[in-house]
């Protein structure tokens, strides 16, 4: 897999930064032309990623929240990466509807969002250490697929 570019982005762990991420990414996979529903399920996992960093990374506690993402002929491979307290548990963080804040009214369904809209994830992580999530995304290159010309 060649990589035909990449962009690292970096900024504080603060909920008005998940848009901006969202935003961020979805520009820089554009340049492969993908589908509108391609960009919205790249926005829709980031938000997650980023949403997961944010509230159980840093827990009320400001840090940084790191996103490198590279092009290849027909996707993009975007990681996630905080330096937060980590997962203990990944394999349990994963499953639909847990949640470690259910206080906050949170749904548990990030991991599944993720997993849903993405081609590929991998989730990394060490207690203290932070958390690294690594979201694959393949784009139709078909245009009658597609419905591009």
């Amino acid at each position: 897999m060649e990589i035909k570019n990449q962009m690292r982005l970096e900024f504080l762990s603060k909920s008005q930064n998940e848009g901006f991420a969202r935003v961020a990414v979805a520009a820089f996979a554009a340049q492969l032309d993908p589908t509108l529903e391609e960009i919205a399920d790249i926005k829709t996992a980031v938000s997650e990623a980023v949403t997961n960093a944010i509230i159980h990374g840093y827990e009320n506690t400001i840090g940084y929240v790191s996103i490198e993402s590279k092009l290849f002929d027909n996707g993009i491979i975007i990681d996630v990466i905080d330096k937060g307290k980590g997962i203990e548990d990944i394999e349990k963080a994963k499953q639909p509807l847990y949640t470690s804040k259910p206080e906050l009214e949170r749904s548990g369904m990030g991991f599944t969002v993720m997993e849903t809209f993405m081609d590929e994830l991998e989730v990394t992580s060490s207690p203290n250490e932070g958390t690294h999530i690594k979201m694959v995304k393949y784009f139709a290159n078909d245009a009658e697929e597609t419905g591009r010309v």
